[in-house]
C-alpha cells in the first residue's frame, strides 16, 4: 500500500471523527454558552441619555412618559450648544471652537436618573473626610488659577477665589494624585487623564462594551473613545482576590454566576484611581443580566465609607448592536498617536522662555485648566442637566 494512499486514509479518518464529534456535541440553548453558562456575548451600549443623578426639577418622578420624552427630545435637539461665540481671541472663545456639527444627541431615556438607590435618584452626601479632601484639592487648583483672566473677570470657574498675583503654590506638588486639569504643565501629571490617554474609569456608564466569554472567564472591552479603549479580564473560577497590597488602576475583579446573572466583586483599587473622589477604598458589586436577545441589564452598587455616607446603586439597560456595522479595533491607540500632550509640555516651555526674555505674558496668567465647553448661556442649557 503506497504512502500517498495511507495519507489520504488518515486525513479521511480525522474528518470523519470531527463530523461525529460535531453531531454528538450538545446544541447551545438560546442565551446560553456552549459550556452551559449564561451568554452575555456581543457589542452593547446604552442608546439613551439619562442623567446620573435625578435633576431637582424631576424630584418626585422616577420615569418619564412617552410624551415627556418626545418633548425633551425636541427641546434638546434645538440646543445651540457650542454655536454660541464669546469675544474673539479670548480663551473662552478658543475653547468653544467646536460647534454642534461635531456633537450628537441620544434620545431621552425612560428613567429620570441612572441612580436607582437611594430612591430619590441622588448620590448620597459626602462624608466630612471626603468634603475636607475636596476642599483641599479645590484650594490648590484655584491657587494656580488666581492670576488668570478667568479669576480677574470673576468667571464661574474661579468662584470662591480672589484674583491676584501668581501664587507661590505653583511650585508645590499637588496634594493628591492629579486626574484633572491643573493650570500648569510642568509634566504629564499636571494634565487631565484624557490628555494623557488614560480617561477610562471604573465603573463606566458610557460608550460601548464588547463582551467575549470562555469557560471560567469573561472579557470586556470598553470603547471609551479616541482610541482610549481598555480590556478587562474577569476570572469566574472561584479564585480569591489579589493580596491587599497589590493595587490596580481598575481594581481587581472576581466573578461568579448567580442563576443567569454574572456577579462581579471589584476591590484593590489604586490610590491613583479616581471615581468621583473615591480612590483606593472604592468597592463595587456589579450584576450583568441578559434580559432577552437584545437587552443586557447592568447594575452596580458603589461603596466607599470614606467618601459617601452610604452605598448607592446605578442601573442601565444596554441594547445589543449589530456586529458588522459596529465592528471596532480592539486595542488602545491613543498613546501611540498622542502628539497633543508632548505639544502641551513643549508649548509651556516655549512660553516660559519667551516670558523670561520679555517676549510674552507670564504663563501663570494663562488659563489652561478651565473647561469652557459648556459655555453659551441659557440657550445652551440642557433640560436634562442639573443632576450633578
Amino acid at each position: 500500500m503506497g504512502r500517498r494512499f495511507l495519507e489520504v486514509i488518515g486525513v479521511a479518518a480525522v474528518l470523519l471523527a470531527v463530523i461525529v464529534l460535531l453531531k454528538l456535541a450538545p446544541v447551545p440553548v438560546a442565551g446560553q454558552a456552549p459550556w452551559g453558562d449564561p451568554d452575555l456575548q456581543g457589542i452593547w451600549t446604552d442608546e439613551f441619555q439619562t442623567p446620573l443623578q435625578r435633576p431637582a426639577r424631576y424630584a418626585s418622578k422616577e420615569f418619564f412618559t412617552d410624551a415627556e420624552r418626545a418633548d425633551l427630545d425636541k427641546r434638546r435637539a434645538a440646543i445651540l450648544r457650542r454655536d454660541h461665540r464669546e469675544p474673539v481671541g479670548s480663551e473662552r472663545d478658543v475653547a468653544g471652537a467646536y460647534n454642534a456639527v461635531f456633537q450628537s444627541i441620544k434620545h431621552t431615556g425612560r428613567r429620570t436618573s441612572l441612580v436607582v438607590d437611594p430612591p430619590d435618584g441622588r448620590i448620597p452626601p459626602l462624608t466630612p473626610q471626603a468634603k475636607k479632601a475636596n476642599d483641599l484639592d479645590r484650594e490648590f487648583r484655584l491657587a494656580l488659577m488666581q492670576a488668570t483672566e478667568t479669576c480677574k473677570k470673576g468667571e464661574p470657574e474661579c468662584a470662591g477665589w480672589k484674583y491676584g498675583p501668581p501664587s507661590p503654590r505653583r511650585a508645590e506638588i499637588a496634594p493628591f494624585y492629579n486626574t484633572g486639569r491643573l493650570n500648569r504643565a510642568d509634566g504629564p501629571e499636571d494634565r487631565a487623564m484624557s490628555e494623557r490617554c488614560m480617561a477610562a474609569v471604573m465603573p463606566d456608564f458610557a460608550g460601548y462594551r464588547r463582551i467575549v466569554q470562555s469557560p471560567g472567564s469573561v472579557a470586556i472591552f470598553y470603547d471609551v473613545g479616541q482610541g482610549q479603549g481598555w480590556q478587562r479580564m474577569i476570572p469566574v473560577n472561584g479564585a480569591p482576590h489579589l493580596p491587599q497590597p497589590v493595587r490596580q488602576w481598575w481594581g481587581d475583579s472576581r466573578g461568579r454566576w448567580e442563576g443567569k446573572t454574572l456577579v462581579v466583586d471589584v476591590t484593590n483599587f489604586s490610590p491613583k484611581s479616581n471615581f468621583m473622589g473615591s480612590r483606593e477604598n472604592l468597592h463595587l458589586v456589579e450584576r450583568w443580566t441578559r434580559v432577552d436577545a437584545k437587552t443586557l441589564e447592568y447594575a452596580v452598587t458603589i461603596d466607599d465609607p470614606t467618601t459617601w455616607t452610604k452605598p448607592w446603586t446605578v442601573k442601565q439597560e444596554m441594547t445589543r448592536q449589530d456586529e458588522q456595522a459596529n465592528r471596532i479595533y480592539y486595542e488602545p491607540r491613543c498613546h501611540e498617536g498622542n502628539f497633543g500632550l508632548p505639544g502641551m509640555l513643549a508649548g509651556a516651555r516655549a512660553q516660559e522662555r519667551a516670558f523670561a526674555e520679555g517676549r510674552g505674558p507670564d504663563p501663570a496668567t494663562r488659563d489652561t485648566a478651565s473647561d469652557f465647553g459648556a459655555a453659551g448661556g441659557e440657550e445652551n442649557a440642557d433640560p436634562l442637566a442639573g443632576g450633578g
